[in-house]
């Protein structure tokens, strides 16, 4: 793979830039601080993505890189694979995903997976080369090769790391003295004493003794729940007996009152009864006691008519003697010359006259004598009458009133049956199942019922009296029996603890072997390519004068003299160990990708000599032909070397 062509609209302070490179060495020169760096966080970026996470920096490479004006923020990148197939990638940085364009121009952004976090991984895909792969391997970013004299073994072990683990911030003891402290410090051994595994188990053990001493009164609370229960459902069972011998007693009850009705009924019939007997008694006795009067009512009509017979009687008398005095005078006057006798005729005119008014004088005072006994005598017959016909008009009413009562009472004795049986027909049919022991029909009377009643209301209340006792005994196991839910609650999140510590355990032991495997596997198949690898390219970078580098678990990596004697890495100067740690990145370059990868290397070369600089310019020529390689440098001693042995290389100026 080979970049040809670079286009930064605008990244940073670049602005406008366009660079074109070609096989083979090309060389960006530029003054310091004229975008050297810059250049080759635009190659990553538009590869990978620009992110806006600091990673522990002060700000974030889009931070850092944002125009300051906010203007455009973009570029392009032209690039070709091995396969010779072109194309070109356009990042708006403001954007997550890139435009991406085969050497035909179309779009072909959508053929390349699509990562939530990463975006467009086209470049992952082409390469199978990640960020962090690009950044430890095919690019050597400024300063990254020369380190003090003192950081001198810092450099040794990543040197080490690298041969060892394939990674040169990986050191395999460190990774394994790590996990043992980790185990030792969140785990802990059966040997330590105040780590988590040892306080986890003697509070495990501390739980347990008193959950042990606490048992018993859960073992009491069940008995005196199991006590409670029998209790509630002997007092449920009484309470419905109460219930049904209450309902019985209202129908009871409810009979009693109607048959007190009956009775109230039958007493007013027979009260009236007694009152018509009284009153036949009363009407006997008026007629006894007026017996004479009642029979002297034909007499009085007789007399009265003698009477009336009497009065007639003088009256014709009076009318004759009237009738015979005037006619007697009258032949006496005509017949008789006697003026004497004439005249004492003539004077028994009045005599007679007074005669007749005198007798009839007396017979009306004897007619209104008899006419007032009689009056007498008929007003106490009529009063007697009355009060007959009164008394007879009571004892009717009352006879009619007694045949209302029967009628009243016939329906309320055949209602009373009908009431009472429907009554107990619907209280069969309520607790039908739900008692044995009683029926509807089993009392005879309200006092039996009452008996049973209180009977079994003291019975409720004797057990309701033990049910309190039992929750007064629970009341006082509770605090017994929170601190046992509280030790067991504890207790179950020391287990739990303890389950994550020995998962943890066990992970750290997984962790330990796999690292172990690895390293092992490593030491056996990656460790002697690289070391192969290392001594050839020292030997090619030095002119001969290291040609064996070894590493092992005692010493680390050590070099083989001229001699044959082997020496620790660290004791080589500080430009060999540079060589050594430039010239395993670049033995790795062949293994990283199916693709040859590009070299990048940011003033690389800063702190070599001339010497060094010559031999590892000449090394990557011969060495890496099939790789692009780019320079980026404030120094014209490439662009020197390079041509003092005829090397071909292409040169841009910032």
């Amino acid at each position: 793979m080979k970049i040809n062509k670079i286009k930064i609209n605008s990244y940073g302070k670049l602005k406008n830039k366009q660079i074109d490179l070609k096989d083979g060495i090309n060389i960006i020169y530029g003054k310091n601080e004229a975008g050297k760096s810059t250049i080759l966080r635009f190659i990553v970026n538009s590869f990978y993505g620009i992110s806006k996470n600091k990673k522990g920096k002060e700000y974030s490479d889009y931070e850092r890189y944002l125009p300051w004006n906010n203007e455009e923020f973009s570029g392009n990148i032209e690039y070709e694979l091995d396969n010779k197939a072109e194309y070109e990638i356009h990042r708006d940085f403001k954007k997550k995903n890139p435009q991406i364009y085969n050497e035909m121009k179309e779009n072909i952004s959508s053929e390349f997976n699509i990562n939530k976090t990463r975006g467009n991984e086209f470049f992952y895909e082409q390469t199978k080369v990640d960020e962090d792969l690009f950044l430890s391997t095919v690019v050597v970013g400024q300063q990254e090769l020369k380190l003090e004299k003192q950081q001198q073994s810092i450099l040794v072990q990543k040197i080490a790391n690298l041969i060892g683990t394939g990674e040169d911030n990986v050191s395999f003891k460190r990774a394994i003295d790590r996990v043992n402290r980790r185990q030792l410090d969140e785990v802990g051994t059966s040997k330590s004493r105040e780590k988590p595994i040892n306080i986890i188990s003697r509070k495990i053990e501390k739980l347990e003794l008193e959950k042990k001493a606490l048992t018993k009164y859960e073992d009491f609370r069940y008995d005196i729940e199991e006590n409670r229960n029998d209790l509630k459902n002997e007092i449920l069972k009484l309470e419905n007996k109460n219930s049904f011998l209450k309902e019985i007693k209202q129908i009871f009850e409810k009979e009693k009152i109607e048959k007190e009705k009956i009775k109230l009924q039958e007493n007013i019939k027979n009260e009236n009864y007694e009152k018509i007997n009284s009153i036949k008694l009363k009407i006997d006795k008026i007629k006894n006691n007026n017996k004479e009067t009642l029979e002297n009512d034909s007499d009085k009509l007789k007399k009265d008519k003698k009477i009336s017979r009497q009065r007639n009687k003088l009256n014709k008398k009076m009318i004759f003697m009237f009738i015979f005095i005037i006619i007697f005078n009258i032949l006496q006057f005509i017949f008789i010359d006697n003026k004497l006798f004439n005249y004492v005729i003539l004077a028994s005119i009045p005599m007679t006259v007074v005669y007749f008014i005198y007798q009839k004088y007396k017979i009306n005072k004897k007619i209104k004598k008899e006419e007032q006994e009689n009056k007498d005598k008929l007003d106490l017959l009529n009063s007697v009458n009355l009060e007959i016909n009164n008394l007879n008009q009571e004892m009717k009413i009352l006879e009619n009133n007694n045949l209302d009562i029967e009628n009243k009472l016939n329906n309320l004795k055949s209602n009373l049956n009908l009431k009472i049986n429907l009554e107990k027909e619907k209280l069969r049919n309520k607790y039908s199942g739900r008692l044995e022991s009683y029926q509807v029909d089993n009392f005879s009377s309200l006092e039996e019922l009452n008996r049973e009643i209180d009977n079994i209301q003291d019975k409720i209340n004797n057990k309701n009296i033990e049910l309190h006792k039992l929750e007064l005994d629970q009341n006082n196991i509770e605090p017994m029996l929170d601190n046992l839910s509280k030790i067991e609650e504890e207790l179950g999140n020391n287990k739990n603890k303890m389950l994550t510590l020995n998962e943890m355990n066990k992970s750290f032991e997984l962790a330990k072997e796999i690292l172990t495997n690895a390293y092992e596997r490593m030491k056996n198949t990656v460790t002697p390519k690289f070391t192969t690898e290392l001594s050839r390219n020292i030997s090619n970078i030095t002119n001969g004068k290291y040609n064996n580098i070894r590493f092992n678990d005692e010493e680390g990596l050590i070099v083989e003299l001229s001699n044959g004697e082997f020496i620790p890495a660290n004791k080589l100067s500080v430009g060999t160990i540079d060589q050594l740690y430039l010239s395993l990145r670049l033995s790795m370059i062949e293994d990283l990708s199916n693709e040859n990868m590009p070299i990048i290397l940011d003033e690389a070369f800063a702190y070599f000599d001339e010497e060094r600089l010559e031999n590892i310019l000449k090394y990557m020529d011969d060495k890496f032909k099939r790789h692009q390689i780019i320079l980026l440098t404030c120094t014209n001693r490439e662009k020197l070397l390079l041509e003092k042995n005829n090397i071909n290389f292409n040169l841009y100026n910032l």
